[in-house]
């Protein structure tokens, strides 16, 4: 017996898939607009990601990203962590999944927080 969770999970990868689809037929869906990271404690400016830097419009793999590590209906929000922390990221969570291994890492803090 599947469970609510399965369903949504496989809906969503559904909607993923086929938007990775349209994509390839003749460039990107509109992608959700930037997003503002609260700025934490001791942070050295806030920090925005957007999809327009992180989404190769030749290749879209947006199950990269979603929904195993972000979640689509809460944006910003890091599965499995209330807020985005540089441990976190050092162990190759939430953006550490990438940054610090196939995209820049983390030496250089204006790269993200402006």
């Amino acid at each position: 017996m599947t469970t609510a969770w399965t369903r949504a999970k496989g809906a969503v990868a559904g909607l993923v898939l086929g938007l990775a689809a349209v994509a390839g037929a003749g460039g990107l869906p509109k992608l959700p607009a930037d997003y503002a990271f609260p700025q934490g404690d001791g942070s050295p400016g806030k920090v925005t990601f957007s999809h327009a830097t992180h989404v190769d419009a030749k290749a879209p793999a947006c199950i990269a990203c979603h929904p195993a590590r972000w979640s689509m209906l809460k944006p910003g929000q890091a599965v499995g962590f209330e807020a985005v922390k540089h441990e976190a990221m050092e162990k190759g969570q939430a953006c550490g999944a990438c940054h610090g291994k196939q995209a820049f890492g983390f030496d250089s803090c204006d790269l993200c927080h402006k």
